[in-house]
């Protein structure tokens, strides 16, 4: 008899484990899903804060080619700060902005505050592209700009690590997402900025 209890109130504590596990992760993703309905209909109209602490939303960077990524300071991926900043000098004046999203959602390797974030950012690679102020870009606590570029943009999936990058287009539609390996100063996203620039200067 004691056998048989036991055996029950094993199945039974193991059934109330897994149905709050079941809660728990429908919770986290209606939270997520709640952040992209916030959004509205118009993801441009999403508020952030640039990382001197003014707001901001990607209607500011209208008519431009943009590259969003999400960077951190001590990542292997780091050093793509130069070519962030190589890419924004060689095609700034031509109607292109690198737009970095500091997060210290991997590994926690952007832990600093947004103040030691831009000191880094300036001092070791000369950043001059817009930094915005830290956020988080996936789980529970994921930033509205990001549960939509994640989930309900044209190329959804969810950010693996440091450096990943979304391209926009002077409409503010993403039209090109790399992983956080593809260089800046690629082909594969060099040729791509200049395809949008050169459609909207045969449009003009």
């Amino acid at each position: 008899m004691f056998r048989v209890m036991t055996i029950a109130a094993v199945i039974a504590f193991s059934t109330a484990t897994f149905a709050g596990n079941a809660t728990q992760s429908t919770t986290a993703v209606n939270k997520t899903e709640e952040k992209v309905n916030a959004t509205g209909s118009d993801y441009r109209t999403i508020e952030f804060m640039t990382i001197d602490g003014a707001k901001t939303n990607l209607n500011a960077f209208k008519g431009k080619v943009v590259l969003v990524v999400n960077v951190a300071s001590k990542c292997g991926f780091t050093p793509q700060y130069k070519g962030l900043e190589e890419l924004y000098k060689k095609y700034k004046d031509r109607g292109v902005v690198v737009i970095g999203f500091p997060a210290n959602n991997f590994g926690g390797q952007e832990p600093g505050t947004n103040e030691e974030i831009k000191m880094f950012c300036t001092g070791n690679y000369g950043v001059n592209f817009p930094m915005m102020a830290k956020i988080s870009v996936r789980g529970d606590d994921i930033h509205p700009l990001y549960a939509y570029l994640t989930q309900k943009s044209p190329l959804p999936g969810e950010i693996q690590w440091n450096f990943n990058k979304f391209l926009l287009d002077q409409s503010g539609n993403v039209i090109a997402r790399w992983p956080s390996k593809v260089e800046p100063m690629s082909t594969e996203i060099t040729g791509k900025i200049e395809e949008l620039l050169k459609g909207a200067k045969a449009k003009s």
